[in-house]
């Protein structure tokens, strides 16, 4: 085997089954190997702190007797910061940790935005031991930690009581999270109003509305590109997600607008070699577009409807990155027109008796091939003991179905349905 031959090593913090199952799809492009660097549950769910987790992390590296070629990750917080730390210790391709918590500090990354566009809601710091609404700010507005993840803590408030009522419950639980962003923090220097922040502050934004929309891409050299943007649909009167759909349905003016908003921020930024993702809300009605929250990294919950549709999981653009290459997205290769990440939700509490057997996922597959379901109750559980759960609803199952058309997705997941019975007891 040649020099040029010879597989590459690839580090992946946190790996899961499914996401793992993907990349090992990429491998027709170059030899990959990829090797585990941490646990999921230890990364998102155990108190380690920050440090231990980079500590753990660099003994695995370090006791690697080959070549490493690439360190990545597709989760939240705190992998999303271990990349760029340890990418740079070990001199691999990635962004710089500066760039990724200017996207993960919420305020500043608004104030990075607001140098370079106005697609974002009136925003301010709330003092968590005095909290007074912000001159300016208009209710309803959005309350919530400078850095969370999962959209914990984050509350909507309509008045002053409500305020009060949010910032108490924000302040009691911030700290799990905040102590740990407040070391990454003190690796950078910051700008005086970041400092004066810190990791664990208050940020109050404006309420917007519409439909949410989000634009995947990546950057390279110093450009930012957007290779696909994804509808996320609600269901009927709720925040709830009902589908994640690729492609996007919205008009082509607006997805030039959001393509151009995205690249211009980014590159601002100054984030490099590494994948992203901007959620955008656009009202209809006014046209208006409003940056929720940039990511820096891809969603893995997006990567499935992109092989669907396209041939490939983005995950071949986070690897691309990370070994220093220029990503190859295919486009429009897969062999669905449409896919979409569906949510079957119930919106009251439960006891779980019974989920799904493996007998009944594998009729889902074999009646839809190509099919992901990820059962997320546990049998002997309420729906609120499960972890990741949002405010408003319980989550029973996604599943990832592509498509010919809308209606054909539709018909797919109302028969997903019927093949995973759950046994609920409401009592």
């Amino acid at each position: 085997m040649t020099e040029k031959q010879k597989p590459k090593n690839v580090f992946l913090l946190g790996p899961d089954e499914r996401n793992l199952a993907l990349m090992r799809e990429l491998t027709h492009l170059e030899p990959y190997r990829f090797h585990p660097l941490l646990d999921k549950e230890t990364l998102m769910f155990s108190d380690t702190g920050l440090d231990e987790l980079l500590e753990q992390a660099r003994q695995r590296l370090n006791d690697f007797s080959e070549p490493i070629d690439a360190i990545v990750g597709y989760w939240d917080f705190p992998v999303s910061s271990m990349v760029p730390v340890l990418a740079t210790e070990y001199g691999l391709p990635g962004p710089s940790l500066e760039s990724v918590v200017k996207c993960e500090h919420k305020y500043w990354s608004r104030l990075v935005q607001r140098e370079v566009t106005d697609a974002h809601p009136g925003f301010a710091i709330v003092d968590l031991e005095d909290p007074q609404t912000p001159p300016g700010l208009r209710f309803p507005m959005w309350l919530k930690p400078v850095k969370s993840y999962s959209s914990a803590l984050a509350f909507k408030v309509s008045d002053e009581d409500e305020l009060r009522e949010a910032v108490a419950e924000i302040r009691d639980g911030i700290g799990r999270t905040g102590e740990a962003f407040d070391f990454l923090l003190s690796m950078l220097e910051l700008p005086p109003a970041v400092e004066e922040a810190g990791g664990m502050a208050c940020l109050a934004e404006e309420a917007v509305q519409g439909e949410q929309i989000t634009a995947e891409g990546y950057c390279y050299g110093g450009k930012a590109h957007v290779h696909g943007i994804i509808d996320s649909l609600c269901y009927s009167g709720s925040s709830s997600f009902l589908r994640f759909q690729y492609p996007s349905r919205i008009p082509e003016d607006v997805q030039e607008r959001v393509t151009r908003i995205s690249t211009d921020v980014m590159e601002h930024i100054g984030l490099d070699a590494s994948t992203f993702n901007i959620e955008f809300f656009w009202e209809p009605d006014t046209g208006a577009l409003n940056i929720l929250e940039i990511n820096p990294r891809l969603s893995q919950s997006h990567a499935p409807l992109f092989e669907l549709v396209d041939g490939m999981p983005n995950h071949q653009a986070l690897v691309q990155l990370a070994v220093g290459e220029e990503p190859t997205m295919p486009s429009r290769e897969g062999d669905h027109q449409v896919a979409a990440k569906w949510f079957h939700r119930v919106f009251r509490d439960a006891h779980v008796k019974s989920t799904p057997s493996e007998e009944d996922i594998a009729r889902v597959r074999e009646e839809f091939p190509g099919a992901m379901v990820d059962i997320v109750a546990e049998e002997g559980k309420r729906l609120s003991e499960l972890p990741a759960q949002d405010s408003y609803s319980f989550e029973l199952f996604a599943v990832y179905l592509g498509a010919a058309d809308e209606d054909d997705l539709q018909a797919k997941f109302d028969r997903c349905v019927e093949l995973l019975p759950f046994e609920l007891d409401k009592s």
